[in-house]
């Protein structure tokens, strides 16, 4: 699944929980000066930032299939070697890098098995090879609010409860299936203060990724009595919101 939305859009809907978890992520793959990393999936570059700030921008590349977040990780990080590409056929060559991650991306992938598998390949022997992804099978991604009033408008719908690696079993068996060893799991998770219902929802009105999708789908009508149901279970703010990923790491 590509992501043909603007990358100030995407910043806007999960810049706000990606940021955060970045932090938390890169601590866990033990990125330190000297390395040579690749964030796969980089969206706007959420964990690229991460990256740079850590090894230099010189010293990092990134991928990304869809061509408006290629556009903007290139445009927000001078220097880093940004390419558009699908995590299944990374453009590099084996043992390239010492470190490589993707974060929130496992789950859109067409083949998760085989695009953790590529980053296995470019990873030097020895070096941690990690993803994120949110706990969507417990419902505790960001987007959990959204799901559960859809739900109660449109109890037929799947949501993404159903997404691979969503649970912390799903995802470690996509890390050890594609050839990683000492495999090992952690939760990370992030809160957000939203200030106001309005700077919570809007960012769910540009159609990014599949909560936009769903929101898009319902119409005007449909819209209006999911803002309904929304307002009336989080209130106008301020409020917090929590959500919580799951984070697998194996080596190379």
């Amino acid at each position: 699944m590509t992501f043909d939305v603007p990358g100030d859009a995407y910043d806007r809907f999960m810049g706000r929980y990606s940021r955060p978890l970045s932090a938390g992520f890169a601590d866990l793959l033990e990125v330190t000066e000297g390395q040579w990393a690749l964030d796969v999936g980089c969206g706007p570059g959420a964990l690229t930032e991460q990256l740079v700030e850590r090894i230099g921008a010189e010293r990092v590349s990134a991928v990304d299939p869809s061509a408006p977040f290629v556009e903007a990780c290139r445009e927000r990080f001078p220097g880093v070697d940004v390419r558009q590409s699908a995590a299944e056929s990374l453009p590099f060559d084996d043992a390239t890098f010492d470190v490589a991650g993707a974060c929130l991306v496992v789950h859109f992938m067409a083949d998760p098995v085989g695009g953790v598998g590529e980053m296995r390949r470019v990873t030097r022997r020895g070096g941690w090879v990690g993803a994120t992804v949110w706990d969507l099978a417990g419902s505790r991604a960001p987007m959990w609010p959204l799901w559960e009033a859809v739900a109660e408008l449109r109890p037929e719908h799947p949501g993404e409860r159903e997404f691979p690696g969503g649970s912390q079993d799903g995802l470690v068996a996509i890390v050890r299936d594609a050839g990683l060893r000492d495999v090992e799991s952690v939760e990370l998770s992030v809160t957000v203060t939203h200030p106001s219902f309005e700077e919570w929802w809007e960012p769910y009105l540009h159609g990014v990724g599949p909560a936009g999708d769903v929101v898009a789908a319902l119409g005007p009508d449909g819209r209006e009595r999911l803002e309904e149901v929304l307002r009336r279970r989080l209130g106008e703010g301020p409020f917090d919101l929590t959500a919580v990923a799951y984070a697998a790491r194996g080596r190379a």
